[in-house]
């Protein structure tokens, strides 16, 4: 006997064709490491998160390993432990039912994190945090990268994939304000990053609008670049140099002093240029 098959019917089985070589959109997880780019002030401490970002494929259990330098940064762990448990995988913020299997070990550059749902037949599917790591940050200026250098992810015991993650990076940076005569008004300058080999970031914050320079001196006091001169309005600005003088030149290694000027109010901060 044989079969016609008609355009609507070539139509159907096409779709469905598709739609089982394509999969669910959902499929796979990925996870970050957040804030996935921010600054603190030497010796301080924060909070990382490590967070399922979209909705994906169902796990019930994960491991990871993160590595940090421990030049930049001193891991402090919790007590108790459960405190570093992400708010996912202990129900305050799913519906996990809070049971859990973990086991934590820090070295002296890593950590690695093991936990598992110790729920009957329940599985995750994110957003949402599954765990939170606590830092020092180290005394001088800097930046560092955390790395997620291996997760996995398993649904009773099978192994979840793809998995894909996103590192994030910590720019450790001490801000000088000097505002002699100021009252209620001051001016902030962030630089990142610092050392720094090529182009450089400046995050300038004035809670007063009006004339700005923003000049590049040598430790002798001379300007060897004006930046900017231009009236400004209150708030948080960035600007970027590339490392060069007046004359267009890269500047030779060594530590210049970056200074913010609105009106008698001044912002100074020293920057590290390495050839």
């Amino acid at each position: 006997m044989r079969t016609t098959i008609t355009g609507r019917m070539r139509t159907t089985l096409a779709a469905m064709l598709l739609a089982f070589a394509s999969g669910p959109a959902s499929a796979g997880i990925h996870v970050a490491l957040t804030p996935a780019h921010f600054q603190v002030e030497p010796d301080s401490t924060f909070t990382l998160n490590l967070d399922v970002t979209p909705a994906g494929s169902a796990f019930n259990s994960f491991k990871a390993t993160i590595d940090y330098d421990p030049a930049a940064l001193t891991f402090l762990p919790t007590s108790p432990l459960t405190l570093q448990e992400g708010c996912l995988m202990t129900g305050t913020c799913s519906t996990a039912c809070g049971a859990l299997f973990h086991q934590f070990a820090a070295a002296a550059d890593s950590l690695v994190i093991q936990e598992s749902l110790l729920c009957d037949s329940q599985t995750l599917t994110g957003p949402g945090n599954v765990y939170r790591l606590r830092f020092r940050a180290a005394h001088a200026n800097q930046t560092t990268i955390l790395r997620v250098r291996r997760i996995v992810f398993y649904n009773a015991g099978v192994f979840v994939s793809p998995v894909t993650s996103d590192n994030a990076q910590v720019d450790i940076l001490r801000t000088l304000s000097v505002a002699p005569g100021a009252t209620g008004a001051g001016v902030q300058l962030g630089i990142t990053p610092n050392p720094a080999r090529g182009t450089l970031s400046l995050a300038i914050a004035s809670g007063v609008a009006g004339e700005q320079s923003v000049d590049v001196l040598d430790l002798a006091g001379r300007r060897v670049r004006q930046l900017e001169r231009a009236w400004v309005a209150a708030g948080t600005r960035t600007l970027r140099w590339d490392g060069t003088g007046t004359d267009g030149a890269r500047l030779p290694a060594g530590v210049y002093l970056v200074r913010v000027r609105t009106g008698g109010i001044v912002a100074q901060s020293r920057v590290v240029l390495l050839r």
